[in-house]
């Protein structure tokens, strides 16, 4: 029967009662903080009451309530608060600037904002009063004395709330009820990889559906904790940890921040993690540099404990188990090395969820090896967002798994993945032609391009408009290329070039701690970083893993140049989104100087 996502709510808090249902991290009388829990009856409370403070505010049956926080306590809240009285949740990424914000804002025309901080009310205030629709902004953090007639606390909110639901106990129960499967829940703007940001419009059964499917395939208990550290404005982390924690009785701890998440895992100690594949790649690339500092004897150790879990791994891949020798090996590698890694993460994790992208294979062979499986999905924000899940126990590396129950997938002329099930948007908010282009014959235009292999399994190549295609003719798909590229230790970032090019060329950014490091020991300059990536020994150290990529391709595939970065792309500056994806057209416009120097002489004959 279809749900509401107020109902999942409402229905777990009465069946599992919990005494952790949240966990943040607040200040003691000491200053050295400490875990707070907050139980499912408060969590209950707290979201009755704002969700009736907010309608005191004026906020009604499908009015449109934008939330511009980093990940804590109240985002939730709000979130719920909001959809339980029919009302919908436009999230905002906290990193996005002001005019980003404002286009947003409009766009939805959004009526009520809650925002976390002050650094985030003074980046509204520079742009409020071209926003007329803009009823109310309420800040969650205590406010500065409000320059803006506008501007309400949080807390003050909430507290008018509980004197109502005080006055009306089924006042709010009374708003969740009329709310229906099929109204809409949320717009969620699309990272905008390929121009401006676009409102999916997602109801509470699309999301909820979602849910149900993916809980069939994976099992979470109301024994799992989750730490929470992906940006909840990612429908990634919404559906999977929030909503899909929240129906199996999960407890949900939010991280103080990515930076802090390996601190924030051992004092939580969570059995789950979900995360996109940078932040994967990121932690396989911290392991390894730190093992590579280690004393002979454990640098001997963790590669042979490593290189045994990986055997093990390769024969799970294949359906396959360890004989009795290997077996034995892969208890003590576990012992020696495998459990000292987990430990760092709080020696508690039951499986990690990857999603966002496609994981490199590398990467996950490795967390196998350490003894932490990663389950990999596939999806997007237009789909609730999941529509591929491996499966545990059958993990196929390179693979997001076959399709979730209910969802089927199909394939355009070109290989484009095309997808149809109860998690499909409804469209995009206010933009009927974009919508059209989406969602043909039944269908919705996913973008990227794949195939499901002989297991029944998605295998995605690239991104259809992200395919680069040579003059020659000849398509690179550059995603899969770039993701060797960064199982580098030397390599932090790495972006392909050479659509209507004779060749391809990359941009990498340095490993600039390894390599610092290594410049150090070897006695390379030491000026500025220009002159330090123009050294001849960096440029052979470089050239070295773009041969070693090379080694595998075929002659149109391989990158023929490559020019050193002297700092990390940044979403600041547009060449990422928010979450962490490049924008191969900005990157190509901000660094045009260094990509034409690669071409400068170049042949006009496409090199086959």
């Amino acid at each position: 029967m279809p749900k509401t996502l107020i109902s999942i709510f409402l229905d777990s808090v009465a069946q599992h009662r919990k005494p952790a249902l949240f966990m943040r991290r607040i200040a003691d009388v000491a200053g050295k903080g400490r875990w707070e829990s907050l139980s499912s009856e408060r969590s209950r409370a707290d979201v009755e009451s704002l969700a009736l403070g907010l309608a005191a505010l004026g906020v009604r049956r499908g009015d449109r309530v934008a939330l511009l926080s980093e990940n804590r306590y109240e985002w939730a809240i709000t979130d719920l608060a909001t959809l339980g009285q029919g009302a919908v949740t436009v999230p905002i990424y906290p990193t996005l600037t002001a005019p980003q914000c404002r286009y947003i804002l409009d766009n939805a025309e959004v009526r009520v904002i809650v925002l976390s901080n002050t650094a985030q009310l003074e980046k509204l205030l520079g742009v409020v009063d071209s926003l007329p629709r803009l009823a109310t902004i309420v800040v969650m953090d205590p406010p500065p004395a409000a320059r803006d007639p506008r501007v309400r606390a949080w807390s003050g909110v909430h507290a008018d709330g509980e004197r109502r639901r005080a006055a009306d106990p089924n006042g709010f129960r009374a708003l969740a009820d009329a709310t229906r499967p099929g109204d809409l829940a949320t717009i969620i703007y699309t990272s905008g990889t390929t121009g401006d940001p676009k409102g999916a419009m997602l109801t509470h059964d699309n999301i909820a559906s979602n849910v149900e499917a993916c809980l069939k395939v994976v099992e979470l208990r109301p024994t799992d904790s989750c730490l929470s550290f992906l940006p909840l404005c990612h429908i990634f982390e919404r559906m999977a940890g929030l909503y899909a924690m929240i129906a199996a009785g999960a407890t949900i701890a939010y991280a103080r921040s990515v930076d802090t998440v390996a601190a924030d895992a051992q004092e939580v100690r969570p059995t789950i993690l979900t995360g996109v594949p940078r932040f994967y790649e990121k932690v396989y690339a911290r392991v390894m540099d730190n093992a590579a500092t280690q004393p002979p004897l454990r640098r001997a150790i963790f590669s042979w404990g490593v290189g045994v879990g990986r055997k093990v791994a390769q024969l799970r891949f294949t359906g396959k188990t360890a004989g009795l020798f290997l077996g034995f090996a892969a208890l003590v590698a576990d012992r020696l090395v495998g459990t000292k890694v987990r430990e760092r993460i709080g020696g508690r994790i039951r499986f990690c969820i990857s999603g966002g992208a496609p994981l490199g294979p590398k990467v996950m062979e490795f967390f196998f090896a350490i003894g932490i499986p990663i389950i990999e999905g596939y999806g997007l924000t237009e789909t609730s967002p999941v529509i591929c899940l491996n499966v545990p126990g059958r993990e196929r590396p390179g693979a997001v798994g076959p399709p979730i129950p209910g969802t089927q997938v199909s394939f355009g002329p070109e290989g484009e993945i095309l997808a149809r099930g109860p998690g499909i948007m409804q469209g995009y908010f206010r933009n009927e032609e974009a919508t059209r282009m989406a969602l043909r014959d039944g269908w919705f235009h996913t973008g990227d391009v794949g195939h499901l292999d002989e297991e029944g399994f998605l295998r995605i190549t690239d991104r259809l408009k992200d395919l680069l295609v040579t003059a020659g003719g000849k398509k690179v798909a550059p995603q899969p290329l770039e993701g060797k590229l960064k199982t580098s230790r030397w390599v932090s970032e790495a972006v392909m070039l050479g659509d209507q090019r004779p060749f391809c060329v990359a941009l990498i950014v340095p490993n600039f701690a390894n390599l610092d490091a290594e410049a150090k020991e070897r006695g390379w300059p030491m000026g500025t970083r220009r002159e330090l990536l123009q050294s001849p020994g960096v440029r052979a150290l470089y050239q070295g893993v773009v041969d070693e990529l090379n080694a595998g391709l075929a002659p149109f595939e391989t990158i023929k140049k490559f020019e050193l970065l002297e700092r990390d792309l940044n979403a600041d500056a547009g060449e990422l989104t928010p979450t962490l994806k490049v924008r191969r057209k900005i990157v190509s416009q901000t660094f045009a100087y260094l990509i034409e120097h690669m071409y400068a002489g170049a042949p006009t004959a496409p090199a086959n």
